[in-house]
């Protein structure tokens, strides 16, 4: 049967956050601050100063409680404790009861101000807490702040508040850099701990266009009717619209973070990464659930994709409208005159009122978290989309008393009727793959193959199948790497992790010298799983350069778990087991709650021999999560290698009931139950095959049950069933031969031989054997 103990490793961990811009590391002696652009530019200071760029963050005072009527809390009950924020004079305090005993702390900044205002009080070593209490600036209530994070995701993908100590309500971890100007965290990893400046509170002049001192010293010293040979900083006006959306994007992206700071005007992918519909915070047809910002939707805008539209097209660059009231619809001139002209009847709504906006229709609001955003996709409603996948339509977010079938069937009437059918496509499948079903691994690589849908859905696919055990995605993938997108290409470098095959190999060593560092990097993780003298020594040089990018990306952010943990794969990968266990450690050191770095630690001290560290690692993980599927499995699989094989069989069954279709886990229970029980033994080794019938092991061992309670022709047909799939898994080839041996049908037996001769997979060691084992039957 050979050995059945199996061990997962996880793949990267991608990091998302609402922090944008890093830490700026320029030299603070160059900027001048946004007091400096007054003297010549008092008009844009006057529109900047009260915007919500400029007050993304303010200090505490009368003026921010009396201008937004706040006033003290009631009591919440928060993780056993309750919380109230009292106001008092010019101030506002947080004070926290826990039983007799009560604690007070004050608050000390805001931000926020356009939907809600997030607290920030001072805690342990230099961090900024956002406080467990907001304040919902159009109701004028207070509100639990972790609680309203809640995704509510689809049943069987449980979601619950996080605890308000934790790192993503840190400020200096998590939204630091969209809320102040010029930030270092000044952050030090030995000692976790932060000794973070800034040199203005909100989001300054200087954001955009960089260093302000050389400009202001240029302009003081011209002299009347000079010109000068510099503006002394970025000037963007003759930003490409690439340019533009670059700019404003890591503020307004769900992203990753790969270098230590950006400047404005550089390429997006050369800093960031960007989360796409692999993440369950998008419904599946692309519509936000959680917290996303605009940046993904926006690259799936069709109109930003065939037009020089960008984002200061409609926005100022303090991030007002440009197109409001009666002018509204003009944002959609040139290009779309005749809806424009005639809104009533393209819109079906009457000139003038609400639903006759453009924006209505195809950029509704939704809200999360009392976070109101717009979808800048600006697809039109998609009703069935809500019947089938429970997204949110245009119609029905206006029109709360009517049902999605009633707005379905009005947008059935249209002339083009069948708009949303191509959606609905993609958008099911996207939903299967996430589901880990792979029914249609064929339609969804042609998907990716004829890239019709955009960027955004393509690198969906892509990272989804990362997951797939079906080798036909392969070729698709390795297709991808030639895409005309970088996010494309580089989510098809980080699929092929894992792949050691020479096309594989070729697609990433190119990559490695491609245009953007985000496919670089990515190409540099996939390579690292490849022995160094498989590279050319022209090779190697384009490999180590996009290596040591790769590594310094992980370090831009020391304080990110993930960051530590992407790190460990790596070096897990190239076979540097220390440095991966200490990046392991890093990890689980500053994310305690983090399963993924203990997972993969306790398979690497096992693979080292140290059993005892293994177990250790996931027993941490076991408090953490008791249920989890990973966990669970993975603490079987050990146990079960250590030979405790009632404790291994519980925890094999707690992974299975997490998901039923464990088949990992049904197979070892399969195992460990033919011990006793060979009726239990089949069950258990059925649910492996039904779960992951291209694991010709799984179909394998479950004939071999069937065998043995002489149940032959259950047996034949899946071994039948298996070859058919997998002609030269030999396991399957010579029990079906022998069945038929068994029953004397040796010409049966000889046709099972001469079939799996032909399989291209059989090394030539392995075909001799089979000829032999062919030979031994005679004529």
């Amino acid at each position: 049967m050979g050995k059945w103990i199996l061990y997962i490793l996880l793949g990267s961990v991608i990091f998302s956050s609402c922090q944008s811009k890093n830490q700026n590391n320029s030299n603070p002696e160059n900027y001048s601050g946004s007091e400096s652009c007054i003297e010549c530019h008092a008009h844009f200071y006057e529109l900047w100063a009260p915007s919500h760029h400029g007050k993304a963050m303010q200090q505490i005072t009368s003026e921010l409680i009396i201008n937004d009527s706040i006033v003290s809390s009631d009591f919440f009950e928060i993780e056993g404790k309750t919380y109230q924020v009292l106001k008092k004079d010019s101030t506002l305090q947080l004070i926290e009861n826990d039983g007799e005993l009560s604690a007070s702390f004050d608050i000390i900044w805001a931000l926020g101000g356009k939907n809600v205002f997030y607290f920030l009080i001072s805690i342990e070593n230099g961090k900024l807490q956002t406080i467990p209490l907001a304040y919902d600036i159009r109701k004028k209530t207070w509100y639990n702040n972790p609680e309203s994070a809640i995704r509510h995701f689809p049943e069987g993908m449980p979601d619950e508040a996080l605890p308000w100590k934790d790192r993503m309500y840190t400020f200096n971890a998590a939204c630091y850099s969209c809320h102040v100007s010029q930030l270092n965290t000044n952050y030090t990893l030995e000692t976790d701990s932060y000794q973070t400046t800034w040199s203005e509170a909100g989001i300054n002049c200087e954001t955009c266009h960089g260093p302000a001192g050389e400009h202001v010293r240029i302009f003081k010293d011209l002299k009347e009717g000079e010109v000068p040979e510099s503006m002394g900083l970025i000037v963007t006006k003759t930003f490409t619209p690439e340019q533009h959306n670059a700019s404003c994007a890591p503020c307004h992206a769900k992203m990753q973070p790969i270098t230590a700071s950006y400047t404005p005007g550089d390429p997006y992918f050369d800093n960031f990464g960007l989360t796409t519909l692999e993440n369950t915070d998008f419904y599946p047809d692309g519509r936000d659930l959680g917290e996303n910002y605009t940046m993904t939707g926006w690259a799936m805008n069709k109109c930003a994709q065939k037009s020089d539209l960008h984002c200061v097209t409609c926005h100022t660059s303090s991030g007002r409208n440009r197109f409001t009231g009666e002018n509204a619809n003009n944002a959609c001139l040139p290009c779309h005159v005749d809806n424009v002209e005639n809104v009533g009847s393209h819109s079906g709504h009457y000139a003038g009122t609400e639903g006759a906006k453009c924006v209505s229709c195809h950029m509704p609001k939704t809200e999360f978290g009392r976070m109101v955003r717009s979808d800048h996709s600006f697809r039109p409603p998609m009703p069935e989309a809500t019947i089938k996948f429970d997204s949110p339509n245009a119609c029905n977010i206006c029109h709360t008393d009517k049902s999605a079938e009633w707005a379905n069937s009005i947008v059935k009437k249209r002339v083009n009727s069948d708009y949303q059918n191509k959606t609905l496509y993609w958008a099911q499948l996207l939903k299967e793959a996430r589901e880990n079903t792979w029914d249609n691994i064929d339609k969804m690589c042609q998907l990716i193959d004829e890239n019709k849908n955009g960027e955004v859905v393509t690198t969906s696919f892509i990272r989804l199948l990362i997951n797939c055990p079906n080798e036909i995605k392969w070729k698709t993938i390795i297709g991808a790497m030639n895409n005309t997108s970088p996010l494309v290409r580089s989510a098809a470098a980080e699929g092929l992790t894992g792949y050691l095959n020479l096309s594989a190999k070729n697609a990433l060593v190119k990559a490695c010298s491609d245009e953007y560092r985000l496919v670089r990097i990515s190409a540099a993780m996939a390579l690292a799983g490849y022995p160094e003298e498989q590279f050319a020594a022209s090779q190697k040089e384009v490999v180590n350069s996009a290596t040591e990018e790769y590594k310094l990306s992980m370090v831009s952010r020391p304080d990110n778990w993930s960051s530590h943990y992407n790190l460990g794969i790596f070096y897990q990968n190239r076979g540097d087991i220390p440095a991966a266990l200490e990046a392991y450690k890093t990890s689980a050191k500053l994310y305690d709650q983090a399963l993924q770095p203990l997972i993969n630690s306790s398979v690497l001290y096992s693979y080292i021999g140290d059993q005892a560290k293994a177990g250790e690692s996931l027993e941490t993980a076991l408090k953490i999560d008791p249920e989890n599927e990973a966990v669970n499995l993975n603490y079987g699989l050990l146990l079960a290698e250590q030979g405790k094989m009632e404790e291994a069989k519980n925890a094999f069954k707690m992974a299975l009931e997490t998901n039923p279709n464990q088949a990992v886990a049904a197979y070892n229970l399969s195992v460990i139950s033919s011990q006793n029980s060979l009726k239990e033994a089949i069950d258990y080794s059925n649910m492996a095959y039904g779960a992951a019938p291209e694991n010709p092991k799984y179909g394998y061992t479950l004939a071999f049950y069937h065998k043995e309670v002489k149940n032959t022709k259950q047996a034949k047909n899946i071994l039948n069933e298996v070859l058919e799939l997998h002609p030269g898994h030999l396991g399957s080839v010579y029990l079906l031969s022998g069945l038929f041996i068994e029953e004397g049908k040796i010409e049966s037996a000889r046709k099972v031989y001469e079939k799996a001769l032909k399989a291209e997979i059989l090394s030539d060691a392995e075909k001799l054997d089979l000829q032999q084992a062919l030979n031994q039957l005679g004529i």
